[in-house]
């Protein structure tokens, strides 16, 4: 959904206030008054060095379908992908609809297909095709607000939020072509978790992508995750960086304080010891098995607030290569590898162009780099970073990050000026940077130099 970020921000505030923690304690059973074994949510293993791509269906080719956008399923293996996480791919609201085709957060149908994407048969040929591919395949949810042309609006008014005169609004001013869902309502509950299942029954698919998930209740969220894992195994991303929803439901969330740390960066109003004290300050706060998505562009960030080549001019290049080093879950939006410098329509067909760009090499080598470096990979399975403290923390974000014996030193000149400075830490030795291939040594209390917004990466 089209946000502004500081209401994003905000929202996730009030939510963390509001609806408190949860926890794995054992749970009463109402019923009978026994203890009952309490869920406990783990990561699936396949996950551990994974690269998610975001897929833009409707923009992806000039047909928009899922039939032509399996054949770019192959190129995308070969990029490194094994997580595809489509836009939502339900029927889109027609009554107050934005643009000549809708936002597709706007759900006509929880258990329907876009007839514009394709068939129920082409979706199911989609996931095989992935799964046959090693690749999973996540959906967006949008469990907040529905169209107003949904069919539970009419047989089912009490599940909406209304004002004092009894009339259905929308979440937020601006979202006019959504109606918010009143989750006091357990019925309605019942039946989002059930509309859930039945794309993991129906199509196999491999779990969800939470849209403003922070806006629905953590208890609801955390019925979700039990029903669903108990038809599959799930992987959970939420749109949100709330504490307390990692704790039952999600496996991932936004890294989004960071991405606004990055922009601010590039832009010049803040420097390399922002990300040092965020990192010290907040990142602590989540679980060590959990997944911070980091990213240099979505698809709010590219139609709302302008592509990487806006926000980060000169940088883009040295933050997409940042996003796989500190510990993450990296994220590609459909184009970022082909060079996308442009907004997409949101409302409206809009269709990428494909073509050879520098940054299909630098995703290539990096999700490479990823899989085999099991320093870098996600969450506890990754090694934990250590940042390096250096003369120069305005300028310079350097880490090193080791596990069973792989190990990684990433150093960043996150500054428009060349940097000269001294690591105060003993990495007395030889290294290969990763990119350029060439040999570098250092020796203890040695002066180093790189350039504007450059980075060495040493394995």
């Amino acid at each position: 959904m089209k946000k502004n970020s500081q209401i994003l921000i905000l929202c996730c505030i009030f939510a963390t206030v509001l609806f408190g923690s949860c926890n794995n304690k054992k749970m009463k059973d109402e019923n009978q008054g026994k203890d009952t074994i309490p869920f406990v949510r783990t990561v699936l293993e396949s996950t551990k060095t994974s690269t998610i791509y975001e897929v833009n269906i409707r923009q992806f080719t000039q047909e928009g379908t899922f039939k032509a956008f399996e054949k770019h399923i192959p190129r995308l293996k070969e990029l490194g992908v094994d997580i595809l996480w489509l836009m939502p791919i339900q029927p889109i609201g027609e009554k107050n609809r934005k643009g000549s085709l809708g936002s597709a957060y706007s759900v006509k149908d929880y258990c329907k297909v876009n007839p514009d994407y394709g068939t129920d048969a082409d979706f199911k040929t989609l996931v095989k095709t992935a799964h046959e591919n090693g690749m999973m395949i996540i959906i967006d949810w949008v469990a907040n607000h529905t169209a107003w042309d949904n069919n539970w609006i009419d047989a089912h008014s009490d599940w909406y939020t209304k004002d004092s005169t009894g009339n259905i609004i929308s979440p937020v001013a601006d979202w006019t072509d959504v109606a918010d869902l009143n989750y006091d309502n357990k019925e309605m509950r019942a039946e989002m978790i059930k509309s859930m299942q039945f794309w993991l029954t129906n199509f196999d698919i491999d779990g969800f992508r939470c849209d403003v998930a922070m806006m629905c209740p953590t208890d609801f969220w955390n019925e979700v995750r039990p029903a669903l894992d108990t038809v599959k195994k799930v992987f959970m991303l939420m749109e949100a960086e709330q504490t307390d929803l990692h704790e039952i439901a999600f496996d991932a969330s936004y890294s989004w304080e960071l991405h606004h740390a990055m922009n601010d960066i590039s832009k010049g109003t803040k420097n390399a010891s922002a990300i040092t004290e965020l990192y010290k300050n907040h990142e602590k706060q989540f679980p060590k098995d959990i997944y911070r998505m980091v990213f240099t562009s979505n698809h709010d960030e590219n139609s709302w607030n302008g592509t990487e080549y806006e926000r980060m001019p000169k940088s883009y290049k040295t933050f997409a290569v940042f996003t796989y080093l500190v510990p993450s879950f990296p994220l590609i939006y459909s184009g970022q590898e082909a060079g996308l410098n442009r907004r997409l329509a949101f409302f409206d067909k809009d269709s990428i162009e494909w073509k050879e760009n520098e940054m299909t090499d630098v995703y290539t080598k990096l999700n490479k780099l990823k899989a085999d470096n099991e320093a870098l990979w996600n969450g506890s399975f990754g090694g934990e970073m250590v940042i390096l403290e250096t003369t120069a923390p305005e300028q310079i974000f350097a880490l090193t990050r080791e596990k069973n014996g792989n190990k990684v030193i990433a150093i960043f000149n996150l500054s428009d000026k060349e940097a000269t400075f001294k690591i105060n830490s003993d990495l007395s030795g030889s290294y290969k940077d990763y990119f350029t291939q060439k040999e570098m040594k250092f020796e203890q209390n040695q002066e180093i130099k790189i350039p504007a917004w450059n980075y060495f990466v040493l394995i």
